[in-house]
């Protein structure tokens, strides 16, 4: 089979791609740091620098001294040169997070929900924050449903971007790079990087949501999406005889909600969060399975625990964890978007 043929137009981008990751990894570097942690030559990696010091994309930091030659110069991203944007739909708001090209957010933003109205409403909203901040080239786009290639295919109780493009929609109507993901494969994404777990480490991230449970698994730093991009949707795992998932937490709540959620977690709450946990164990033996501080307490999480030992042995039990996942949720998105603008 014939190798695709690289131009030098992306040999260049694949050049200037790792040399901006470097300098976002290490804060700043000097040339020979970067051509250590890249395997890119030292005549490579000077022209690239060249180029984006030209451009305002990088700056000079500082001189280290002298261990006989030349000093070497030290560089960085330049904070300023672009900006992106994370922001989520949810069913009681919609949040908006600017950040700057090293990822440091420079506001946060609430606004109404419009997941109900559609397409129309975000992008009156999105245009109002775009015009406040121009510089925005990149932005990621977190949804409550299964996403592919940008298209939202399986959105329960949202018709209305229920097969939208999403991303080839507003890349043309705001010349935007984007990325549009699925809530839970964010907020997976998210927790990883703010906890500094190792990249080998598999994680299984589960929320109940305010539309319906969810979770994002995340295997050897990569979150997995399965072949029809559908994994994580574990409303739909049976259970009990004709029940799956999503039911026997309807059903626990025994009509005591707080915010749509039970007060407590009842016994048949905790049964089935238990064995969707035995299953996690079963398929993916994770690391950790990360709960939402929402849906559960160290109470909760205690009998979780406990109750899985009926269901596989309690040697193989993970680690189980409750977060902040709007935190999560929303520090995954700036990491894409962030991503998206370092691999343009």
């Amino acid at each position: 089979m014939k190798k695709p043929f690289i131009t030098p137009k992306r040999m260049n981008q694949a050049i200037h791609s790792q040399i901006r990751l470097t300098l976002l990894e290490l804060n700043h570097a000097t040339k020979a740091e970067i051509c250590q942690r890249t395997d890119i030559s030292f005549p490579t990696v000077s022209k690239a620098l060249e180029q984006m010091e030209q451009n305002g994309e990088a700056i000079i930091v500082g001189i280290d001294e002298s261990s006989g030659g030349r000093r070497p110069v030290r560089y960085a991203l330049n904070a300023e040169h672009r900006l992106g944007l994370g922001l989520y739909l949810e069913k009681e708001e919609t949040v908006y997070s600017v950040i700057n090209y090293v990822g440091e957010v420079i506001e946060s933003i609430k606004l109404p929900s419009v997941i109900q109205e559609g397409p129309e409403a975000l992008t009156l909203q999105l245009q109002t924050v775009i015009n406040r901040y121009p510089g925005i080239q990149s932005a990621a786009v977190g949804v409550p449903g299964s996403v592919k290639d940008g298209k939202i295919f399986f959105i329960p109780e949202y018709e209305k971007f229920s097969q939208f493009d999403l991303k080839v929609f507003y890349e043309d109507r705001f010349g935007l790079q984007l990325v549009v993901e699925n809530d839970m494969n964010a907020a997976v994404l998210g927790y990883h990087a703010l906890s500094g777990r190792a990249d080998d480490q598999t994680l299984a991230y589960l929320y109940l949501g305010q539309n319906g449970p969810g979770a994002g698994i995340l295997i050897n730093g990569d979150v997995i999406r399965g072949s029809t991009s559908f994994s994580g949707e574990v409303s739909f795992v049976p259970q009990y005889d004709r029940s799956n998932f999503l039911e026997a937490i309807r059903n626990s709540r025994n009509g005591h909600q707080k915010d749509g959620l039970s007060d407590e977690l009842g016994a048949l709450a905790i049964d089935a969060m238990s064995r969707l946990v035995a299953a996690f164990v079963s398929i993916i033996n994770p690391h950790a399975v990360i709960f939402c501080k929402e849906d559960i307490s160290e109470a909760d999480a205690d009998k979780i625990a406990i109750n899985c030992a009926k269901y596989v042995p309690d040697s193989h039990i993970p680690e189980l964890v409750i977060s902040d996942w709007q935190q999560d949720y929303l520090h995954g998105l700036q990491r894409l978007a962030l991503y998206r603008m370092m691999t343009e």
